[in-house]
Order: C-alpha cells, then structure tokens, then sequence
C-alpha cells in the first residue's frame, strides 16, 4: 500500500549524506572574479594616464592650469589688471629741445563759428594787439563786451599751445597779431504786418590769435 507522498529519489551517482550543491554559488563566485578583475584593470589604467589629469589641490601636477591671465609673444605675462600698488609709473617720454639759434617760433590758435559778428570782435581784438599775455587777461577781464569772453579763452589756448607743443614760458609771450574773420550768415525770417517776412542775418566769424615770445 503507497503513501500520499512519494519519496524522491536520489541522483544516480551521488552517496547518501552527501551535501546538495548550491546552484546558486557558481555564478556569484564568477561575479566576483569579474568585479576583481576590473578593478585591477582600471587601477593600472589610471596609474598608467594619471599624470595627464591636474591636480586641483597640488601645485606641482603635469597638467597646465589656466589662471585668466594671457601669455604674449614676449612672454610676459598679461594678468588682465595693474599690480596692487607696487608698479611705479611709466616715465613721460623726453622733449626735443627747441635750438636757441632758430628763429622764435609763433604759436596760433583760432576759434571757428563763433556766434558773433566781425565786426564787434575786431572792437575787441584792436585792444590786445601788442600787447603782453598779462596785459592781455587784465584788458579781456574788464572789457564790457560779450566776444571779450570768446577772446580770452582763445587768448588761454594759444598759451596752452606754446606751452605744450613748443615748451614756452606763457609770461614771456605776447600777441604778435590777432583779428576776426567773417564767417557763414545763417539767415533766418520773421514774420511782419499784411503778411510780409523779414529777414534775420545771424553773423557768424572766425577768431585768430598769433603769440611769439618777447626778444
């Protein structure tokens, strides 16, 4: 008579008590042979390519490490900004100085358009012919008329010209000629009675200052 559960029966070949082999544990042993593998490989990759790589806390990696500052052809090195106080300024280039035997040379300003007409310059102008630079300032600073403001600032840029540009004393000069030019009449209309326009002449001149130093 049989019973509800049948007996298994054994593998031919395997003795009795013997344990059962796992069918689990050939792949997980593979699989760590492989991992272990691996690892030894990309060790020796990265032993053999890690001078290529810089370091980001060593200073002394293989690899260049761009700062922002730029290299020229000289091989200085442009840091984008000046020094933090310690550069000292470039020097000013030397003047050529004027030989003393020439003649003495005449400085000229002018002043173009000016919204004045030539005729109420040169009423000006006839006052400060010959005269010194000193002599000058006083007479424009007490002349009445407007252009006398014109003239003094192109008085003090013909001074500033012989200073700079010729390397003149502006108190040993004096104004060697000067006068006023008629410049362009902008024309303009102004309407009148019965429908008549008149027109409006808006003078314009051009003012001229020769300065030469005193013999």
């Amino acid at each position: 008579m049989s019973s509800g559960s049948e007996d298994t029966p054994l593998e031919e070949g395997a003795p009795e008590g013997a344990p059962e082999a796992s069918p689990e544990g050939a792949p997980e042993a593979a699989t760590s042979e492989e991992a272990a593998a691996r690892a030894s490989s990309e060790a020796a990759t990265s032993d053999a390519g890690g001078g290529n790589e810089p370091s980001v806390g060593d200073g002394d990696g293989g690899g260049e490490v761009d700062s922002g500052a730029e290299v020229d052809d000289g091989g200085e090195v442009d840091s984008g900004g000046e020094s933090g106080g310690g550069s000292e300024p470039r020097p000013a280039p030397a003047r050529r100085r004027r030989d003393p035997s020439l003649a003495p040379p005449v400085v000229r300003a002018q002043a173009r358009y000016v919204r004045t007409s030539a005729r109420k310059a040169r009423l000006v102008c006839d006052h400060i012919r010959g005269k010194t630079v000193d002599e000058a300032r006083a007479i424009l600073a007490h002349t009445p008329r407007a252009v006398a403001r014109d003239w003094s600032k192109l008085l003090e840029s013909a001074v500033a010209n012989a200073e700079h540009n010729h390397e003149l004393v502006g108190e040993d000069l004096f104004v060697k000629a000067v006068h006023a030019d008629e410049g362009p009449t902008i024309k303009r209309f102004r309407p009148r009675a019965m429908g008549r326009a008149t027109k409006i002449r808006k003078r314009t001149s051009h003012l001229t200052i020769l300065l030469t130093p005193k013999e």
